[in-house]
């Protein structure tokens, strides 16, 4: 029996770095794989953890949630039949809804897989404003998690802690939440928290039930419809307003007041309520053989909080080629940005993603 663990979290909230930790201390003498998937045109994480002995599937395309019946089904049979590992980890998009992941791994209907545990890592420091800003996104994530693994709990205050946990709770009442910091805990320690079987049946229960419900609420419209297609244009308007209800206009209400809606050319055939990331998020990136400092790219990480300049930037990584030869990893998300010396790449590469991003401000600043 193959075990799936799926690791989700908002952007730059830790998912990598416990993984890798996860790895290294809990996961030994198991054939693992790990499917990877990157929100936006350019994949950066791929090489992180090949060092671990770890085969990546990567899928750059658009978040899990915009390719259910597409390449990731394709491509957990395919580590199925390839590896038969003992366990494949699943880290989706930081945009991504662990409702959809978990929905569509119950849905490929493989024989052999149980659903393990489904994880959600949570920047202590950014909880607050995450859920004010992108509730729909993350409270998902939160509110479907069997155990929610708080980053970044090391020096925060007493009173900022607890009030993150009691927000949490108030999105997801039975998963066990960790609060201790990473380094205080063996990988083993807080595997044991995540396999947590009692609060996992509960979540999946929870899961179906909401499927059912919205399921019922898709039957009902499409018998209104049938039923009063004379009179269509009221029923478009009807329908409109119950599609956006609960959606990102109401629940996103920006400290900076920006509006942040996207048109789009293409159309979605998703059959659940509310927006998928592709709507709401925009991603910039691209390759380049260019040089650069240390100096030079702490500038460019700091620069990213102008909003004004270069739109709304929730996370920005990259692997660079420094002037000396070697290679520069980066990582940033708002207030915190984190560089280092890292391994090498076959041509430097970073991306951004935000929401209302300037691209043209962009390929200035990395220029």
């Amino acid at each position: 029996m193959t075990k799936i663990d799926i690791f989700s979290g908002f952007l730059g909230a830790g998912k990598t770095t416990l993984i890798k930790k996860l790895i290294a201390e809990a996961f030994q003498g198991e054939k693992l794989v790990l499917i990877e998937n990157e929100f936006g045109e350019i994949a950066i994480d791929g090489g992180f953890l090949q060092d671990a002995g770890v085969e990546i599937t990567e899928m750059s395309q658009g978040c899990i949630c915009c390719s259910l019946v597409g390449d990731f089904g394709e491509a957990l049979k395919k580590v199925m039949a390839q590896f038969a590992p003992d366990r494949i980890l699943i880290e989706p998009s930081g945009v991504g809804k662990l409702s959809d992941v978990i929905r569509a791994v119950q849905n490929l209907g493989i024989e052999g897989v149980e659903l393990n545990s489904f994880t959600t890592v949570a920047d202590a420091n950014k909880c607050r404003m995450y859920a004010k800003n992108f509730g729909e996104f993350y409270n998902d994530q939160i509110g479907h998690a069997n155990s929610i693994i708080l980053s970044r709990t090391d020096g925060i205050s007493e009173q900022k802690l607890d009030a993150c946990v009691e927000l949490l709770k108030a999105q997801n009442q039975i998963a066990t939440i960790i609060t201790t910091p990473w380094d205080q805990l063996s990988g083993k320690q807080i595997l044991e928290a995540m396999e947590h079987k009692s609060t996992l049946t509960e979540e999946l229960k929870a899961l179906a039930d909401e499927t059912a419900r919205l399921n019922e609420i898709a039957a009902e419209e499409h018998e209104k419809l049938h039923h009063h297609h004379h009179h269509h244009h009221d029923d478009d308007e009807h329908e409109h307003e119950h599609e956006h209800e609960h959606e990102y206009e109401h629940e996103h209400e920006h400290e900076h007041e920006h509006e942040h809606e996207h048109e789009h050319d293409h159309e979605h055939h998703h059959h659940h309520h509310g927006h998928d990331a592709d709507e709401i998020f925009e991603s910039w990136g691209k390759e380049t053989s260019h040089k650069y400092t240390v100096e030079k790219i702490q500038k460019i990480l700091e620069a990213l909080n102008d909003e004004e300049t270069y739109g709304i930037v929730l996370r920005s990584k990259g692997i660079v080629q420094a002037e000396d030869g070697s290679w520069i990893h980066f990582d940033y998300v708002p207030g915190e940005l984190d560089i280092r010396p890292g391994s090498a790449i076959v041509t430097g590469r970073f991306c951004v993603i935000g929401s209302q991003l300037k691209e043209e401000a962009l390929e200035a600043l990395f220029a």
